[in-house]
């Protein structure tokens, strides 16, 4: 540092790139991968039933995080709701 220079105050903490966690898993990646892994078993013409009480969040942000893992693997699925369930499944081309 030159003379006259002042240092700024840090306004975050700093850590190890380390320990930084690595990649984005979402508070809704464990539904959205077993109701991936449950459409990838899932018969032709079934939809998967899922209780709007297990989800930890509302339906809409898990359909949205539902649509943002299956634009990016390319699938094409469909959803529908009730008062309680989000119906899922693989639609047909």
């Amino acid at each position: 540092m030159g003379r006259g220079s002042k240092k700024v105050p840090m306004n975050f903490k700093g850590m190890p790139l380390a320990d930084v966690p690595q990649g984005r898993n979402g508070k809704h990646k464990a539904v959205v991968t077993r109701i991936l892994s449950d459409l990838d078993q899932v018969q032709r013409g079934v939809a998967l039933k899922v209780p709007l009480a297990q989800l930890t969040d509302s339906k809409e942000r898990v359909r949205s995080a539902l649509n943002r893992a299956t634009r990016k693997g390319g699938r094409n699925v469909a959803t529908a709701s009730d008062g309680t369930f989000l119906y899922v499944w693989n639609e047909t081309s």
